[in-house]
């Protein structure tokens, strides 16, 4: 509509012909600006792992609206639909979302497989129902302190293209049956060749102007299997900053603990050997005990 506007509006410059009306753009929406969308990616069978999230992290009820509106940070529990539209799945989250209103619900079917079309219609999804500064993507079986994380992104406002997270560059897994292979391993050269430099997928953020770039582009960005393989992909061949912060990627106590004693707290705590908090469920509540920032720390904060 906007290029049909545009290419109008020149035409009758050009010709001194007036413009149709029904060419004429309407009056755009002002809408609330928000500090970050953190999206908690989860699963149809992963219900105690949100109710672990949401006993220690995360704000409910009414703190959760006071978040939104005092600190401008939103977050979600992100989940599509199963493969049975309107099935005992799909029902049981409706039931669970009436009782905390915490969800996200996308279009998209969920399987393990389909990480990375989940994360693309993610950000495409959270780009078009909020405008903030970052769009958080974060597993639901990882500790995060929240107003820790606002201000290590706030410090990156004033660069449009900011793509922020544990970067690493692992290796291309060309052999079949082995977690994480890789398909397409030919892409990627010779066999026993690396990755591109990519955030790890437990916690990253990125910039407005690269959600809306995988919002604009959505249909043409291509997916590898890992879901955060894919993210880095996409940005590898344009003009991003990559920031690599080690605080986003802490380890469980007593790691994230000694840092916290050092006055150095982390923004996510996680185990390398479970891609997240081995069983989360049961012990996010000790890593909160013991590496959380304090309630006190994000009602506080200003971003």
């Amino acid at each position: 509509m906007e290029l049909a506007a545009a290419r109008a509006l020149q035409d009758s410059i050009l010709t001194g012909s007036p413009v149709s009306d029904d060419l004429m753009l309407p009056e755009p929406v002002k809408k609330r600006k928000y500090l970050m969308v953190v999206g908690i990616n989860t699963a149809f069978s992963s219900r105690k792992r949100r109710d672990s999230v949401r006993a220690t992290w995360m704000p409910q009820g009414d703190k959760l609206r006071k978040l939104e509106e005092e600190k401008g940070i939103i977050m979600r529990f992100v989940i599509g639909h199963g493969a049975t539209s309107g099935g005992i799945l799909d029902r049981a989250i409706e039931a669970e979302d009436r009782k905390h209103g915490d969800f996200l619900r996308l279009e998209h079917i969920e399987g393990y497989l389909e990480l990375s079309a989940k994360t693309k219609t993610y950000f495409t999804t959270a780009v078009a129902l909020w405008d903030a500064d970052f769009y958080v993507k974060v597993d639901d079986d990882v500790h995060v302190n929240i107003a820790t994380l606002g201000a290590t992104l706030a410090k990156h406002r004033s660069n449009p293209r900011v793509y922020i997270g544990c970067m690493k560059s692992g290796p291309v897994l060309a052999h079949k049956g082995v977690r994480y292979h890789e398909p397409e391993h030919w892409k990627f050269g010779e066999e026993g060749n690396k990755y591109f430099r990519h955030a790890t997928g437990q916690l990253y953020a990125i910039s407005k102007d690269l959600a809306t770039y995988i919002s604009i582009n959505q249909n043409v960005l291509h997916k590898y299997v890992n879901e955060d393989v894919s993210l880095g992909s996409w940005f590898i061949g344009l003009d991003v900053e990559h920031i690599d912060d080690r605080r986003l990627c802490c380890g469980t106590p007593p790691d994230c603990e000694w840092k916290a004693q050092a006055g150095n707290i982390c923004v996510a705590s996680f185990d390398w050997s479970c891609s997240g908090i081995c069983r989360s469920a049961d012990r996010i509540k000790e890593v909160h005990r013991r590496c959380g920032e304090g309630e006190d720390a994000l009602w506080s904060a200003s971003f």
